[in-house]
């Protein structure tokens, strides 16, 4: 079976693949210090089994799951068990390593995945619809950053990340880092040019240079689409 690592940390990383070459059913094709780079990679080769850390800097391991759509197999490796719960809600989960793992907790995996059919994920529901408004007057906003009121212009926005209890909005001149959240913003701003495309991402569209399977790229950046948000953003492009 292919697989693929991805840990932010080169020591996991190592320990991940050496227990996989004590076993003839394991062969690691590429491994990763970041999801976005995997979300590349397996947007144009096949994989089986994906070994994905949780805590990882600005992207999860819960962040990517919510964005890959390929049915693929995936295996948690962390070093805090708190997140067993939630990370069973994911049907492609099909086993969580606690850190450090050990070669029998590793061969009892293996034998777990050899005996369960591969089975397809469900879809993501289609999120509920919003009423629909036109959104905000104006074409700008004001964000207060040292105890200065600052205009951004609309068309000067690209991109708004979520970063904790900051926002970090990112113009053509400059970017901002805003203490707010994104759910507070997306209100502030006009739907027709903006969209959440991921629970950490909303985007100006408008800006969009292309789109591949479920990343788009906004001026530099390539960024997720989720499952549940991509129907929306089809919705919203003029598509020929």
């Amino acid at each position: 079976m292919k697989c693929i690592i991805i840990d932010d940390e080169a020591m996991a990383r190592a320990i991940i693949d050496q227990l996989c070459q004590q076993t003839d059913d394991l062969d690691v094709v590429a491994q990763f210090d970041n999801a976005i780079e995997a979300i590349k990679f397996i947007n144009k080769n096949e994989v089986d089994i994906i070994f994905l850390d949780i805590h990882m800097p600005t992207f999860s391991g819960f962040d990517f799951l919510d964005t890959v759509t390929k049915d693929v197999q995936v295996i948690l490796t962390t070093s805090d068990p708190q997140f067993a719960i939630e990370a069973f809600e994911y049907p492609r989960i099909k086993d969580y390593l606690v850190k450090p793992v050990t070669l029998p907790r590793f061969l009892k995996m293996v034998e777990k995945l050899k005996a369960q059919p591969k089975t397809k994920s469900a879809p993501a529901p289609a999120p509920t619809s919003a009423p629909s408004s036109s959104g905000p007057e104006g074409k700008e906003l004001y964000v207060n950053i040292d105890r200065r009121l600052i205009k951004i212009a609309f068309d000067q926005i690209f991109l708004i990340e979520a970063k904790g209890d900051y926002i970090l909005i990112k113009t053509h001149d400059k970017n901002y880092t805003v203490h707010s959240t994104l759910k507070k913003i997306e209100e502030k701003l006009p739907e027709s040019q903006f969209i959440k495309v991921h629970r950490s991402y909303v985007i100006n569209f408008t800006k969009i240079v292309d789109i591949e399977d479920n990343s788009v790229l906004i001026e530099r950046d390539v960024i997720p689409i989720s499952r549940s948000n991509r129907p929306e953003l089809m919705k919203r492009l003029n598509l020929l």
